[in-house]
């Protein structure tokens, strides 16, 4: 009698994908090169999170992700699912394939060493070890230098996990407890992406004590965007956006 095929359970067939997991600590800075083809999903583990992101063209870093272009074309003051990130090159950087948030902040800033000192009273290495103070613009140029970049192309990050709301008068506030356990957020990139990754606090959270929360990261291989992809149709720039990207990696 011939034995019956075992096949792998479904579960097991949908998870073959995933590349590789880790934690980004609270505080931790991190950059990878995420591979055209490939998307990270960023999770957040205690609720709270904020994670300042940017973004680069791998191949060319000259090119980066734009925010005034990202948003105007997209007409958004907000990212969520279905939107993309562009360069300012025109070129789609990474598409937000699915979010639980809802919300992510793309316009209020970093925090600076001396912001972090003030708010929070400075904490040397030194003396407390991994429960340190770190500046956000500080650590994002460190991570910079380990890909030959350097302060000047610093430049607007993303605060994933983060809502800030713009009412009619310009006034920004920002809104607490945006992102709860579990949460997550999913990058697909369009093309090869240098990101830079740092797990920190957002400028306008009122919180006393320094705390920054952690998030996990997941990369995994993920299929081209079809006709009907949902971040292709969620305005017709995007679609011109795709077209352009598509051409600059054929």
């Amino acid at each position: 009698m011939i034995p019956a095929a075992k096949y792998p359970p479904l579960v097991e067939l949908m998870t073959q994908t995933i590349l590789w997991k880790e934690e980004l600590h609270g505080g931790q800075t991190w950059s990878y090169i995420l591979k055209r083809g490939t998307a990270i999903r960023l999770t957040d583990l205690q609720g709270g999170a904020n994670v300042s992101a940017l973004l680069y063209n791998a191949d060319h870093p000259e090119e980066r992700y734009n925010m005034p272009d990202t948003l105007k074309a997209q007409h958004i003051a907000r990212l969520t699912s279905g939107n993309v990130l562009y360069s300012d090159m025109g070129h789609i950087l990474c598409s937000i394939t699915d979010d639980t948030v809802g919300w992510h902040d793309p316009i209020g800033g970093t925090l600076s060493a001396q912001q972090i000192a003030k708010k929070y009273s400075e904490k040397s290495y030194q003396e407390f070890r991994n429960e340190w103070t770190q500046g956000v613009k500080e650590a994002l140029i460190l991570e910079l230098a380990k890909h030959s970049l350097s302060p000047r192309d610093l430049m607007p990050t993303l605060n994933l996990f983060s809502k800030v709301q713009v009412d009619k008068t310009g006034v920004m506030k920002y809104v607490p407890g945006n992102s709860k356990a579990g949460d997550s957020i999913e990058l697909r990139a369009e093309m090869n992406v240098l990101i830079f990754l740092t797990a920190n606090h957002h400028p306008m959270d009122a919180e006393s004590a320094y705390a920054p929360k952690p998030v996990e990261l997941t990369l995994k291989k993920t299929d081209a965007p079809d006709a009907n992809d949902p971040c292709r149709v969620f305005c017709p720039e995007n679609g011109r956006g795709f077209i352009l990207t598509e051409r600059y990696c054929a």
